[in-house]
């Protein structure tokens, strides 16, 4: 049986609205997952281990607020509110380019990447038992598939 409503009047939604729904469902459950086990033990978010993990792979361990918020899907309004508390507890720093004043960068610091060489196990081992289920050669396909849509192309390092 199948996950929608068997009724013959019921409209085919397609399989790339359907794939966008199991997505969407996927993507809630994940984040509420990896939001409870980062908070509970490190006392972060999700959304601020990506943060994290794009300044600590940035060269010199930082980037452009700008090019911050496009790797997460944010607003520069969105990027900076979501630096606020980090930049408070020193994971952060707020950093000016010297050559213009309009350019801000944001910066791990070296508790950040404490903080991230911790957490980065946790989400490891969270990510690998809720896709326990799915055969590699599948979750390597398929990210390249989400990264096509997204149209980013991050390496596995």
């Amino acid at each position: 049986m199948s996950d929608h409503n068997s009724n013959n009047d019921s409209p085919a939604i397609g399989a790339a609205l359907d794939f966008t729904l199991r997505l969407a469902r996927a993507q809630a459950v994940m984040l509420r997952r990896l939001d409870a086990t980062l908070g509970g033990h490190h006392g972060i978010s999700f959304s601020d281990f990506m943060l994290l993990l794009y300044l600590n792979r940035a060269p010199g361990g930082r980037l452009r607020r700008v090019d911050l918020a496009e790797r997460q899907g944010l607003t520069a309004s969105g990027v900076t509110r979501t630096l606020l508390p980090l930049e408070k507890i020193g994971l952060v720093s707020r950093e000016a380019d010297p050559r213009d004043a309009r350019v801000g960068f944001a910066a791990i610091t070296p508790t950040g990447q404490t903080m991230l060489n911790n957490a980065l196990l946790t989400a490891q081992q969270t990510c690998a038992e809720l896709l326990r289920n799915c055969p590699a050669d599948q979750l390597d396909t398929l990210g390249a598939a989400l990264g096509q849509v997204a149209g980013v192309h991050f390496s596995s390092t």
